[in-house]
């Protein structure tokens, strides 16, 4: 923990190159000027030095040829001073004019813009960090675009069931009857699964998911799960095993927020297996300073193009029915407990997820 009163240190921005060092170095030190204000100063010193220069000159030869030929020569001298200090102000000036123009536009929301890499090394290492930002600014943009898009998709079928069904009732077409109810209520389920998801989004990308942890017993947890689920695999034909090491100590985790990662897990597990002799296998192992828990099983797999992108939001299969949320929430929970997610899938070989949790005293 940091003590006394010295400087915070500053912390490296989101939009910052990869490739740069934060803070940038400093050409003279951690107390020298900037590199940008240092020739700034050199050129300004250059100018006075050399009106220096031409005034001692001038005041030499006025003494000895008179005003009218000395006047001519300074006026020469000045008129080439100012187009060279002129051109070699705009150079320097320049990166910032972009810099400027290209921030008006990203206020204005074009957030393509981008400015030159040149100039000083203080001016390039501020223009790749300003093209950074923009460029992120740009995805995230794009991100929430297509977000919105994705959650008014999901949003519009429950609704739709919804509103056919109450319509129909109402009109007299349908009986209010349990047949006619049960879509509705579970369109409204479905709303609500949906709702949650969303709100877990928000508050992990947020940072303030609330964990609950305690030190939880992994291998019992598992067990209960997986007894849970047993009647809606064994439905389907799908033999549901566990293999669970008991030399596994406590992990300090939400135990109901893994829960449901284990459960997201199962789930995705028996609707892809076949229900033809199709097997789940849950496992649990210590491996160095981590427990690991595995879910695999003999189904379809995962097609290979799906498969880089299983843990992003609203990505699923073609015959999937669910909203796409549930492995990138999945994936979010065990970031948020110090831990990962990570999927192996071969097509028509089945797939297995591993999901790896720091162990508590360790």
């Amino acid at each position: 923990m940091r003590s006394g009163w010295g400087p915070r240190p500053r912390r490296r921005p989101p939009w910052w190159p990869e490739g740069e060092p934060f803070p940038p170095a400093r050409p003279w030190g951690r107390r020298g000027p900037p590199f940008f204000m240092w020739r700034i100063g050199c050129f300004a010193a250059g100018v006075l030095a050399f009106t220096a220069l031409i005034g001692a000159v001038a005041g030499s030869l006025l003494a000895r040829f008179g005003f009218l030929p000395v006047a001519g020569l300074v006026m020469v001298f000045l008129i080439v001073l100012i187009a060279f200090g002129a051109g070699g102000m705009r150079r320097m000036t320049r990166p910032m004019d972009n810099l400027i123009e290209a921030a008006g536009r990203i206020e204005s929301g074009d957030y393509s813009a981008r400015v030159p890499e040149r100039g000083s090394p203080d001016l390039r290492s501020v223009a790749r960090a300003f093209n950074a930002m923009s460029s992120r600014l740009k995805a995230s943009d794009e991100q929430r675009r297509s977000f919105l898009a994705d959650v008014t998709h999901e949003l519009r079928t429950p609704l739709s069931v919804i509103r056919g069904q109450v319509e129909a009732i109402a009109d007299g077409m349908y009986p209010a009857d349990d047949a006619h109810l049960t879509p509705i209520l579970d369109a409204t389920q479905a709303l609500d699964r949906l709702v949650e998801d969303l709100r877990t989004l928000v508050l992990t990308d947020a940072g303030s998911l609330v964990l609950n942890k305690e030190p939880t017993d992994l291998a019992a947890l598992l067990a209960d799960t997986v007894e849970s689920f047993k009647p809606h695999a064994e439905s389907g034909g799908i033999v549901l095993e566990s293999d669970l090491a008991a030399d596994v100590p406590a992990v300090d985790i939400d135990p109901a927020r893994i829960r449901s990662v284990i459960g997201n897990l199962l789930s995705n597990a028996i609707r892809h297996t076949s229900p033809t002799g199709g097997s789940i296998k849950v496992g649990l192992s210590r491996s160095g300073d981590q427990a690991v828990a595995t879910v695999a099983d003999t189904g379809e797999g995962i097609p290979a193009e799906l498969l880089p992108h299983v843990f992003e939001r609203f990505v699923k299969g073609a015959d999937s029915n669910g909203s796409g949320l549930g492995l990138a929430i999945a994936h979010d929970i065990a970031a948020a407990h110090g831990g990962k997610l990570e999927v192996e899938s071969q097509p028509g070989a089945g797939a297995r997820v591993r999901l790896s949790l720091p162990l508590e005293n360790t």
